[in-house]
């Protein structure tokens, strides 16, 4: 039976390479050979593992049980590489809850290092990042939950970071954000955004009130949710307007000191309860426009609050960590 795992309402399933095989679905040996040929398989495996049993799909849910695959470990010990597939069967360079969920279940295998940290190799088919990207995490208790903390190393800011084209500038709290088109075409709110890649790429957009923060429902109707997969997929899915490769989408609102609501879609997977690495991308943009310090930043999505913590060294941002937690669901 395939383990499922939830982090804050976002779940994945968890598969090894050779389940996946005796699936008769023909996925390499390799890691890095999967992801550069995840077109022969990655549909495949999404279908396996994560389409709903017929008739088990409960009224106004998503078209998938889980919200991606995580294929993996491809060894016996760290360091472990693994896959992340959307749903739409494109691959993913990196999954905050994602990593949370696949660090659960090392350890529920025995494989996670008890005393030292661990480190985690994403492999991806994307040209404009390195594959594998590499996370190291660590054990570890936040007031009393057991958890684990992501290292996601330096964010990087603007519209460079992401590769996005033809976006324009706009000014906010005295830095320079930017104006995607896209975006404001659909809600006029919706004209400040900063860009953050923190291994993979956000759009995160900042609002000044609650009203202007899309629910979940909301993004999956009809024109609204054809106008975001236009901006947050890749072609032939999207448009990939303004980033060619694809953008993970989020609204941010400073609800009070150190805290931070958002809303996420994302790239191959649309409007989610919650996104660790989108988490991260919120708390970067929030520092930046003056709206939290660095330290400890909670994020308050839909699926649950993300703690971050954010490190400041000579005025820049020098590293963001994630802490998360994962339960194998019965």
């Amino acid at each position: 039976m395939t383990p499922f795992y939830d982090a804050r309402g976002n779940i994945y399933a968890v598969v090894a390479p050779e389940a996946v095989r005796r699936a008769g679905i023909d996925l390499p040996e390799q890691a890095r050979l999967a992801a550069q040929t995840r077109a022969t398989w990655a549909v495949a495996a999404i279908e396996a593992f994560c389409a709903w049993v017929p008739g088990t799909q409960p009224p106004g849910s998503k078209d998938h049980r889980c919200d991606g695959l995580l294929v993996g470990p491809f060894q016996s010990a760290s360091p472990f590489d693994l896959l992340i597939v959307n749903t739409d069967g494109t691959l993913a360079e990196r999954s905050g809850n994602g990593l949370t969920i696949f660090s659960q279940a090392l350890s529920d295998q025995g494989l996670f290092p008890q005393h030292e940290a661990c480190l985690l190799r994403v492999h991806h088919d994307k040209r404009d990042t390195p594959s594998p990207g590499e996370t190291s995490v660590r054990a570890a208790q936040v007031e009393g939950v057991q958890g684990f903390w992501l290292d996601l190393g330096k964010p990087a800011f603007g519209p460079a970071a992401v590769s996005a084209q033809d976006v324009a500038e706009v000014t906010f709290n005295g830095r320079e954000l930017s104006h995607v088109q896209p975006l404001s075409a659909l809600n006029p709110a919706w004209a400040r955004s900063q860009f953050v890649r923190v291994g993979n790429p956000h759009c995160v957009t900042l609002v000044d009130d609650a009203g202007a923060l899309p629910a979940n429902e909301r993004m999956r109707e009809a024109g609204l949710s054809e106008g975001l997969t236009r901006i947050a997929y890749a072609m032939p899915a999207g448009a990939g307007q303004p980033c060619p490769a694809g953008i993970n989408l989020q609204w941010a609102m400073r609800e009070s000191t150190g805290r931070i609501a958002a809303r996420v879609f994302e790239r191959g997977e649309g409007p989610t309860a919650s996104s660790g690495t989108s988490a991260s991308a919120v708390a970067c943009a929030a520092w930046r426009v003056g709206w939290v310090n660095s330290g400890e930043v909670k994020v308050v999505m839909p699926g649950g609050t993300a703690p971050v913590l954010l490190e400041e060294t000579d005025g820049e941002l020098s590293r963001v960590s994630l802490f998360g937690t994962a339960q194998l669901m019965g």
